[in-house]
């Protein structure tokens, strides 16, 4: 039941945005300056948004669209006061979804899982005039290492900082191997492969819709 409610609040966040863009794509550039609701914006808004309700179901360990999202919001958004904004305000009602459905949106290393939210956006942001694929793949490879690297190092943090420094590599070792003998047994090694996956969807996305929109290119 969940699940369907998803889809079809999904299509109709779609349905509208392909609509807006119908109709605003033969508005003028300089009218389309005026308004921060861009045919851009909205696409730009909903694929983040889509990409955060995916979230909820289900998926691999660390096989999210986390990384992505921030990248491509970094990368995409024209407006600086908004490329942080929707992207975080999408993670946060996803964090909600979970925890009211789950009870693991909110957690004791959620600040640091937002820090690295944070951060991959800069990197996004530096890619922003070169979005080409691969700086967008190795943005990708950067921002998996960082989230990794933060995220654990939140994890010891919430031991207490256990065993001093050797905790701390422990921490990260543990992260790594494989376990289960299962091809989704690393979580480190999916989220490597989780945000290159959903920056193709994301980027492509918007590449791709571009051709048939040409609203939806940065002015």
């Amino acid at each position: 039941m969940l699940y369907n409610l998803l889809c079809k609040f999904a299509s109709t966040i779609f349905s509208g945005v392909l609509i807006t863009i119908h109709t605003k794509n033969t508005q003028s550039k300089k009218n389309m300056k005026t308004s921060i609701f861009t045919p851009r914006f909205l696409f730009i808004t909903a694929t983040i948004i889509l990409a955060a309700i995916s979230r909820v179901l289900p998926h691999p360990p660390n096989f999210t669209p986390i990384g992505a999202m921030a990248l491509f919001g970094g990368a995409c958004f024209v407006n600086k006061k908004i490329t942080f904004i929707i992207p975080l305000l999408a993670m946060f009602i996803s964090d909600c979804i979970l925890e009211l459905i789950a009870g693991i949106g909110f957690h004791d290393t959620i600040i640091y899982v937002y820090a690295s939210f944070a951060l991959i956006t800069l990197i996004g942001i530096n890619i922003r005039n070169n979005a080409k694929a691969n700086n967008i793949i190795l943005a990708s490879l950067i921002s998996s290492v960082l989230f990794f690297a933060i995220t654990n190092f939140g994890v010891w943090a919430a031991t207490g900082f256990a065993f001093g420094m050797k905790g701390l590599l422990n921490t990260y070792i543990i992260a790594i191997p494989f376990y289960g003998n299962t091809p989704f047994g690393s979580f480190f090694v999916n989220t490597v492969i989780g945000d290159i996956f959903y920056c193709g969807i994301l980027f492509g996305s918007l590449y791709l819709a571009k051709i048939k929109f040409p609203a939806l290119r940065a002015a």
